[in-house]
């Protein structure tokens, strides 16, 4: 979990690949979301150098970051820490396969961006 007063710390770590969800409690996409994103977290959590975090965004402000709806998916790479909107299909396989082919750590681990 990223709060605002850690959010630069975390999500600008230039060491580290970090996809954010920014959600609110009461948003139905976000409820439904959230066990994938937690199976998303656990499937890459002996990789160090990549943060599945979560952002409650109707407590929690981030400087720079603006939300129109949740959730939203936003990937800050170690080489692009402007940020990445994601806009695919909000299912396991396809977040997946988006972050093999846009995390630069993960194409450092394996050579072609899969573990």
């Amino acid at each position: 979990m990223i709060v605002g007063e850690t959010f630069e710390v975390i999500a600008k770590d230039a060491t580290k690949d970090v996809f954010v969800m920014f959600y609110a409690p009461w948003s139905g996409d976000s409820k439904q979301l959230a066990p994938i994103w937690e199976e998303l977290g656990e499937f890459y959590k002996d990789n160090t150098n990549i943060v599945i975090a979560k952002f409650d965004g109707t407590v929690n402000d981030a400087e720079g970051v603006v939300i129109r709806g949740y959730p939203t998916l936003i990937f800050y790479s170690k080489d692009n820490k402007a940020g990445l909107h994601y806009s695919g299909e909000k299912e396991l396989p396809n977040i997946k396969e988006w972050l093999a082919v846009n995390s630069p750590v993960l194409k450092e681990t394996s050579g072609d961006g899969h573990l």
